[in-house]
């Protein structure tokens, strides 16, 4: 038991240094201000953010929400049916496309964002090439939906990884089973298939709404500021303004947040896992 103690240590220092020491500091720094001479506590940098007159930054939190919701919600819908795919595949084809899909994930996550500005900017490559075979232009860039675009771009293999893992893994004598019984495919999937991979489902949600609401490199390289987000917000906080103190009130507003949807989800996976496979 000691020595299981003594290798965990390391762990434990890693932990409180980069973990909960600067979750601490973002705490103090949302709670006190510092006046002429010294700390004082506070809560006007809360009162601040839920002053429902001027719901100016409650706007900005529903605007992240909603792009990460429809982020998340179109990453499901084509990272499910890719996980599936790709976990029915030869192991050796399987290797290679799992690859392609981690492959970008290599590049620099700003570089990837800049790619898309080339692509998606009005004198681009996707306008010229509709220019140049007589089809009107889109005007995507700074929008939105270039915000959605670059998420489901940049965040659907942290969605399609883990379907696909926990599809692998499901016993194929179960899904025999519930064939020789009668069951078609489409059956069987929905009874035996999905409810099995729901694990891997609440992890792929779990892992894009979470980058997906709190990201600001997206939000500004591809929606131009004009479309700002929660994280546009804290970076302004604490790089532009100087306000520490409202910056870690974001944070902590919106860390509180991730964690009440992070439980609710586990909450979810743990009742669809106690209720099993529905023969």
């Amino acid at each position: 038991m000691k020595k299981a103690s003594y290798t965990a240590l390391p762990y434990g220092i890693y932990a409180l240094i980069f973990i909960l020491a600067p979750i601490i500091l973002i705490l103090f720094y949302s709670l006190f201000y510092r006046g002429d001479s010294d700390f004082a506590f506070t809560l006007e940098h809360f009162i601040r953010f839920f002053n429902f007159k001027e719901p100016v930054y409650m706007e900005v939190l529903l605007r992240s929400i909603k792009t990460a919701l429809i982020s998340t919600i179109i990453c499901l819908f084509l990272g499910y049916p890719m996980a599936f795919i790709l976990s029915r595949m030869k192991p050796s084809t399987r290797g290679i496309v799992s690859f392609l899909f981690v492959l970008p994930m290599w590049m620099n996550f700003l570089l990837r964002t800049y790619a898309w500005m080339t692509l998606l900017e009005n004198t681009g490559v996707i306008n010229t090439l509709l220019s140049s075979i007589g089809l009107p232009t889109i005007n995507i860039m700074y929008t939105e939906g270039a915000v959605i675009f670059g998420n489901v771009y940049n965040f659907l293999p942290f969605m399609i990884l883990p379907i696909y893992n926990v599809l692998t893994r499901i016993d194929k004598s179960v899904i025999e089973a519930s064939e020789d019984l009668g069951a078609n495919f489409p059956k069987t999937f929905l009874r035996v298939i999905f409810p099995l991979s729901l694990p891997g489902v609440s992890s792929g949600i779990t892992m894009t709404f979470m980058p997906a609401v709190t990201t600001f490199i997206i939000s500004k390289l591809l929606g131009g500021g004009q479309n700002a987000q929660i994280g546009d917000l804290i970076e302004k906080q604490f790089k532009s303004v100087g306000d520490w103190g409202f910056g870690s009130a974001l944070s902590v507003i919106l860390m509180v947040m991730i964690l009440i949807a992070m439980g609710i989800v586990n909450k979810y996976e743990k009742e669809q896992s106690a209720g099993g496979v529905l023969l």
